[in-house]
């Protein structure tokens, strides 16, 4: 047996045998032309990037009619990338500058753009360009060599679990879940489009595992854990009925679940109310924070709107994305507006601003992006004010580091309201402002910032990364990336504590929110909102109405006097088993 760990980003257990892809690319025969040739070859460019960009949009009002437009989003905005300029001009040089065939520039320009996307954190919006662009190198070389890709893979009738280097988005669109019980990938990341279609249609996933692929046969027997990240080649006997017992529990409480639990409410067996609310990226996903008894939308993020669009999203695209929501929340459920967190406005200019940054990290994403072009956040600020009367609106700033960033943020939104006002446009002029806390800096200041804002929201995985100086994705020190380490939980502590003391209400809406483990902790720290993948809700409810608060202040308590973060994670399982003896380990 042989146990492999990832990056869980769709929940649920899956055993089954192996699919192994072929990862060889396709083979491109001749690589230059003479001089009078060129010109053919930039028509048959120029025909094979409409014929790609086509397609695109046919498979995605295919997928809109499975999952929805948001998800769907995803291909229709992969339309736009075979439209862009900056791309097709530096294809084009290629062919004029050094002679080369079509398919040869397509592959030597897309590897230049992708070279630039290695070298980022796979859990960065922006890293996203490189599936992307693999994805559309595919697409092109396919109508250039005479094989038009369709999205799907060559899969057995039978279910399997589909093992690969990696897989496009298109590819992953195209995966039947009746077939496909589960997939997973050496590489990729959380935020990847890859694993948010793997959600959406809710296959459990694994990526970002690392080598692995020469460790195991088509049809071995596997299982993929996409609740903890695991991926296990040929499991022993007692992990196989371990597994077996927790896939058959899946599937009998699935679908109970949610129905059962979607109208109780939230409370400790001492009566005590938790709001649960849904983390989303795209509006037609504001149903399901709904349809699993969520009380409104935590996290709204706003990053579908940038990414892959040749020009930034007008004010009237924001508009209508916000409104749509609002329509399937009603009037009273809440809805977070996370402003901008990404470090690059579109793509077009991603070349120019990387260049630039040594440590993207640690450089110009988020509030920090937004103040340095006003007119990209006022876009978005006023499109925020004028969707808030239509319903409970409320605006969070991500990536605050420092007061005064926070300062100069709420006065351009006051800024935006003013413009608003003399213009004649409706807006709610006492619009909810939150900010993140996201880095140590925000936690150890959160006294001063308690009295900025009228809530917090606690993002964990930032939080532990720039607390542990470590990457999740960076297989070298993944291992310290620990959301139970106790530097962490003593910034959480100091942040609720703080937030109090001057009645801020506060949330976490990280990973650590959506794992029933930390549910008794975090309740016991004091917190009484959680947002998290809406599909985890009913199980975070579960845990909810399995405890009281004293008992959570207790393990709490405990947890704090702990060192390491090893300790912490035992002690909460040992916990866990307790409250929640239906749970699996």
């Amino acid at each position: 047996m042989h146990i492999q760990r990832g990056i869980a980003v769709s929940p649920g257990v899956a055993i089954g045998p192996a699919l192994v892809l072929d990862t060889e690319g396709v083979v491109i025969a001749h690589r230059n032309v003479g001089p009078d040739g060129v010109e053919a070859e930039v028509r048959r460019l120029a025909v094979a990037l409409t014929a790609a960009a086509e397609d695109a949009q046919d498979r995605g009002r295919v997928l809109a009619q499975r999952l929805g437009g948001g998800v769907a989003g995803i291909l229709f905005a992969h339309s736009s990338l075979y439209a862009d300029s900056a791309i097709r001009r530096d294809i084009e040089a290629h062919i004029r500058g050094q002679l080369y065939t079509a398919e040869y520039a397509v592959s030597r320009s897309l590897r230049n753009f992708i070279k630039l996307f290695e070298a980022l954190p796979a859990d960065t919006h922006l890293a996203r360009m490189r599936a992307d662009l693999l994805d559309m190198e595919k697409q092109v070389l396919g109508r250039l060599l005479g094989v038009t890709p369709t999205g799907q893979l060559p899969l057995s009738a039978e279910p399997v679990i589909v093992l690969a280097s990696d897989l496009t988005p298109s590819e992953t669109a195209g995966l039947d879940p009746n077939t496909v019980h589960a997939f997973a990938t050496e590489s990729g990341g959380p935020t990847s489009h890859t694993a948010i279609m793997a959600d959406a249609l809710g296959i459990p996933a694994v990526v970002g595992l690392g080598r692995f692929l020469s460790d195991v046969s088509g049809g071995d027997r596997v299982i993929v854990d996409g609740t903890q990240g695991l991926l296990i080649l040929d499991p022993d006997p007692p992990t196989l009925a371990r597994y077996e017992a927790a896939r058959r529990s899946q599937v009998t409480d699935s679908g109970l679940v949610a129905v059962t639990l979607k109208d109780v409410p939230a409370v400790t067996l001492d009566g005590v109310s938790v709001r649960l609310l849904g983390n989303i990226e795209f509006p037609p996903e504001a149903r399901g924070c709904i349809d699993y008894g969520g009380d409104g939308v935590g996290l709204y993020r706003t990053e579908f709107l940038y990414v892959n669009k040749v020009t930034d999203p007008t004010e009237e695209e924001h508009f209508a994305a916000y409104r749509a929501v609002l329509k399937e929340l009603g009037p009273d459920r809440p809805m977070v507006i996370r402003t901008l967190d990404i470090g690059a406005d579109k793509f077009s200019g991603a070349s120019e601003l990387l260049a630039g940054e040594k440590n993207p990290f640690l450089g110009l994403r988020s509030v920090r992006l937004c103040l340095k072009n006003l007119d990209l956040f006022k876009t978005q600020l006023r499109a925020i004010l004028r969707a808030s009367v239509f319903g409970d609106v409320r605006v969070m700033f991500p990536m605050v580091s420092t007061v005064t960033e926070l300062r100069q943020c709420k006065a351009l939104l006051r800024d935006v309201c003013e413009e608003l006002e003399e213009a004649g446009e409706r807006f709610n002029p006492d619009l909810p402002v939150g900010t993140m806390i996201e880095v140590p800096s925000a936690a150890l200041m959160a006294d001063v910032l308690a009295r900025e804002v009228d809530f917090f929201s606690i993002g964990t995985n930032d939080l532990v990364q720039y607390t542990l100086a470590a990457d999740r994705n960076n297989e070298m020190v993944a291992g310290l990336y620990n959301p139970a380490d106790p530097a962490v939980l003593k910034l959480m502590k100091m942040v609720v504590d703080a937030a109090t003391r001057h009645g801020t209400d506060v949330n976490v809406c990280g990973e650590m929110s959506g794992e029933p483990l930390f549910v008794p902790l975090l309740l016991g720290l004091g917190l009484r909102q959680l947002s998290a993948t809406p599909r985890k809700l009913p199980d975070i409810k579960r845990t909810i109405r399995s405890l009281t608060v004293a008992d959570a202040e207790r393990v709490a308590a405990e947890a704090l006097r702990l060192d390491t973060a090893q300790e912490v994670g035992r002690y909460l399982r040992e916990q866990h088993r307790r409250i929640r003896p239906d749970a699996a380990d």
